[in-house]
């Protein structure tokens, strides 16, 4: 298992982001929406705010993906997916949703969000060459296996 610090930057007893099934990959976090609730329009972005800042250890970074519910039932989803925190930095966890769906949506304080998913980082060196190994693929791009 591995330890996160993380550091409330608005409200001391803000809850922190938690598995919500013996199996779930990701922890919920929340949004933290000043005045109780946003109302999101159709094709409506915004950054929103997570009231935490978190620490994460080197060589790892924190994925952020969107959450099935909201997308499925309400057209919410993220515009970076997955979005990804980086080790070095130390501010206040955001969100950027869009609002997809074909009505407005009110985002409540405290609403689960998104899910967070600690990863391994690997890091590459590039290697310049001339050519490169060929494969049964080659160069088909998009489609070229299939629908």
């Amino acid at each position: 298992m591995s330890f996160v610090k993380v550091k409330h930057v608005r409200e001391i007893d803000w809850p922190l982001p938690q598995y919500e099934s013996d199996g779930a990959a990701g922890m919920d976090i929340r949004a933290f929406v000043e005045g109780g609730s946003f109302t999101f329009k159709p094709m409506q972005r915004f950054l929103v705010p997570t009231g935490l800042a978190i620490e994460i250890p080197h060589g790892f970074e924190m994925q952020i993906r969107p959450r099935s519910g909201l997308a499925l039932k309400h057209g919410i989803t993220m515009v970076n997916a997955p979005g990804t925190i980086d080790s070095d930095y130390r501010g206040e966890v955001g969100v950027v949703l869009i609002n997809l769906g074909e009505s407005d949506f009110e985002l409540r304080h405290g609403e689960r969000i998104a899910q967070m998913v600690l990863a391994p980082v690997t890091r590459c060196t590039w290697i310049n060459v001339e050519e490169l190994e060929e494969t049964r693929r080659g160069v088909g791009g998009f489609g070229s296996t299939g629908n």
